[in-house]
């Protein structure tokens, strides 16, 4: 909660801990994620450990997911940004959401939820309407299975957005320090 003897106004100003705890534990878990699965497809064949490319290989097929195993064009530019943009940014944002109330991470926030949102509304729509009939890999072919594939995607929407909202509505996030004049 706001911190003691800090007035009536602490508690709207004050860090919205449980979602600080929910982001930090999102860019946390993102890291081995991206590193040891999402990369994969830009690395030359048998680069990765054989344990690494049988556990995509197993994902892929459980989840009826061809984007992870031949990204189109598209697909590896978002992942080229996932390795060059995003991971960097993921121990900086899990640092500032464990340490919480970090006013700072405010646009980093914006513009790295803001360009996630954008690259999954992409990725969601490919997955809801393109035809895998001719995939190489099996792509899901039912409503049923294209819903499934969603739910795996879904949370790297979702988390964003409320990121993004929180950024922009949270009173914590919204104040902005006025500079004294000298």
């Amino acid at each position: 909660g706001p911190a003691r003897g800090a007035g009536p106004g602490a508690a709207m100003a004050a860090a919205p801990r449980w979602r600080e705890r929910l982001f930090a534990l999102y860019f946390i878990s993102h890291i081995p994620i991206t590193a040891l699965i999402d990369l994969q497809p830009l690395l030359p064949a048998g680069i990765a450990p054989r344990a690494l490319t049988d556990l995509l290989q197993q994902y892929a097929t459980a989840f009826r997911d061809p984007l992870m195993l031949q990204p189109p064009e598209w697909f590896k530019a978002f992942i080229y940004c996932e390795a060059f943009l995003q991971l960097p940014f993921f121990p900086i944002a899990a640092y500032a959401f464990l340490k919480g109330g970090c006013r700072w991470i405010r646009t980093p926030a914006i513009i790295y939820s803001t360009h996630v949102a954008t690259t999954l509304f992409a990725i969601l729509a490919h997955i809801l309407f393109h035809d895998f009939s001719k995939s190489e890999h099996a792509g899901p072919q039912t409503l049923r299975e294209r819903l499934v594939l969603l739910s795996i995607y879904l949370p790297y929407l979702l988390i964003p957005l409320l990121l993004l909202f929180t950024m922009l509505c949270n009173p914590h996030y919204k104040h902005v320090e006025k500079r004294k004049r000298k």
